[in-house]
This record gives C-alpha cells, structure tokens and sequence, in this order.
C-alpha cells in the first residue's frame, strides 16, 4: 500500500480500507504540522488544527475532485482552519521558543542560511540560536497572507501553483505576495538586527 499515490489511498479508504487513510496521515502529517506550527506561531494550535484538518478530509473524502492532487488539498483546508482558529483566538498568535522554523530541505537556500547548523563551538550555537530566535519573531509579525506565502513557498518548497491552489489565488498574485514577502522579511531582519546591536 505504500506505493499508491495519495489519490489511490484516499480512493482506498472511500473503499473502506482504514490503513489508506491511516498511511495518508503518517505520510502528512509530520509536514503539516511543521507548516502550521510556523503559520500560527503555536505548537498546541498546530496539533489541533492537523486533527481538525485530516477529520475534515476525512468527511469530505467523497466530495474529492479525482482530477485534483490530494496534498494542495490537504494544506488548503489547513491554512484555512488555521485561519479560523486563530481568528477565534481574537489575539496575534504567540511564538514559543520551541518553534521549528528549518526545512529539512536545505537546497536553494535563501535566507534560511541563518538557520544552518554549521557552528563548531557553543558560542556560535548560541548565536545561532539568536538569529533563529529573530527569524521566528520577523516571520510571526508578518502580515497573514504575506506570512503564509512565504512558509509555503521557503519552507515546504511548494510550486507556485500549489500554493496559488491552497490559497485560492491567482498565480499572479502568488508571485507579487511571495515578492512583497521576501522584501519585507528582508527589511524587518535588518532592523531587528540594528536593534540588537
């Protein structure tokens, strides 16, 4: 069963096979979760919405556009019960000092590379540790569809039409936001790093 693609598995379990939809959660929702812990900043919030997400395709397995692919879709509904829940909260989402902020990815690194773990001695972890600390706080503060452009696009590696799909944009406005995104990460580091110094 490992070899089916996503579709095939949620084919499977709209045949009732339950290790379809069991392999579906095991194969995203470690991804999930790291895409909403950094979308709304909380690592409880993040395991809530990942259960509220897969239960939600999980009800509307059968209602699946066979001519769709079932990961745009699964992060959809996510980002969009992410939404919803932080709005519920009524306050800006936290930033807990746990957060993970790296990709497991590290090709076509970017601003990432303050992330990398490439310190020798702990004064230089430290450091390091710092920057993530800053690149965490300059994400969270970012405007929400700014933010969530540019975890799509930096840290999940989604193309640009994936994440016009999950967002429900056009691919135009993909471009512009992911755009508007890195210029104004690129800002607020610099002046968080001028405050620090």
């Amino acid at each position: 069963m490992n070899a089916l693609s996503d579709e095939q598995l949620l084919a499977e379990h709209l045949n009732g096979q339950p290790e379809a939809f069991e392999l579906l959660v095991r194969r995203h929702g470690p991804e999930l979760f790291r895409f909403l812990a950094r979308f709304t900043g909380s690592a409880a919030l993040a395991e809530d919405v990942v259960q509220e997400a897969f239960l939600q395709v999980h009800l509307s397995a059968g209602s699946f556009d066979r001519g769709r692919r079932f990961k745009p879709w699964l992060f959809t509904i996510a980002a969009n019960k992410a939404r919803d829940a932080m709005r519920s909260r009524g306050r800006r989402p936290e930033v807990p000092l746990d957060a993970q902020m790296g990709s497991e990815e590290d090709a076509g690194r970017r601003f990432l590379d303050l992330l990398a773990d490439e310190a020798a001695d702990p004064s230089g972890r430290l450091e390091e540790a710092e920057e993530r600390t800053c690149v965490r706080a300059v994400v969270q503060e970012m405007p929400e569809n700014l933010r969530e452009v540019l975890v799509l696009s930096y840290f999940h590696r989604f193309a640009y039409r994936d994440i016009a799909e999950i967002l429900g944009v056009p691919l135009g406005t993909v471009k512009s936001r992911l755009h508007a995104a890195v210029a104004h990460f690129g800002h607020a580091y610099r002046a968080a790093a001028r405050e620090k110094t």
